[in-house]
């Protein structure tokens, strides 16, 4: 099952019917760029200040060899969770993402490191599928960087049982952003330009997980941080096509 397709992808000189966010295969540049988010997309879904309806996950796979993770090209790209309001059964990205882990039928006998770059933290769900997963497969560790700490009642619980399934959980930073932008989005070369105050929201959702995965407070406030989302929504709604909008 294949996340849908979608006008996140862009190709070449010509469109390619395949599922979006098919792995990478290397091919020629015009069919690699095919497996990219288009900038806007990217910015729309990933931007920490907006709460965007769709959940985008990047994915990308490491072997290990020796002592040193060796990237595996061919099993990169991304998927999206299929919305209510599209056609059959609605379905998260982290449980697409599975699909896909499971079709590539890793080798029991290497160690594998899966490194997941998502719009938002996992349900409480998806996130006990995902440990249950760790839990059947030895030979793969798993790392989340999430733009967003999605808070819904059981979501806390839900992402300390996949840390003690040996899960690294973290919240997305200028670095991660970054290297997103290089390595999922069809930039045309142009670099990362990070948004206002996007380290500001980072420490602040980092802070927010560390209390969610330590204590379990989903509770966790900042008075000034609420102060200046205040202040960052209203200048979005004047400035900027973007919408504020809620998971879906």
């Amino acid at each position: 099952m294949w996340g849908a397709e979608g006008r996140g992808v862009r190709g070449g000189e010509e469109r390619w019917a395949v599922p979006e966010g098919a792995p990478c295969l290397r091919a020629s540049p015009a069919f690699d760029r095919r497996c990219l988010l288009d900038e806007n997309t990217f910015t729309e879904n990933f931007m920490n200040q907006i709460r965007a309806r769709k959940t985008y996950l990047c994915y990308k796979v490491e072997i290990l060899d020796g002592d040193t993770w060796v990237p595996l090209d061919e099993n990169k790209g991304f998927v999206h969770n299929k919305g209510a309001n599209q056609p059959g059964q609605p379905c998260h990205a982290e449980l697409y993402f599975l699909d896909r882990i499971r079709s590539w039928n890793l080798d029991r006998g290497l160690h594998y490191r899966l490194t997941c770059f998502i719009s938002w933290t996992p349900c409480h769900t998806c996130a006990q599928n995902l440990a249950t997963f760790l839990g059947e497969n030895s030979h793969v560790s798993l790392r989340i960087f999430a733009s967003r700490i999605y808070s819904l009642p059981g979501c806390g619980a839900g992402l300390r049982t996949l840390q003690a399934a040996g899960a690294q959980i973290a919240i997305m930073t200028s670095k991660e952003f970054e290297h997103c932008w290089e390595t999922f989005v069809d930039h045309q070369g142009r670099p990362f330009q990070p948004w206002d105050d996007l380290e500001v929201v980072s420490q602040h959702l980092c802070e927010k997980l560390q209390a969610i995965l330590q204590e379990g407070n989903l509770g966790f406030k900042n008075p000034q941080y609420t102060l200046m989302m205040k202040n960052l929504k209203v200048k979005l709604r004047k400035h900027s096509h973007l919408p504020l909008q809620q998971k879906e």
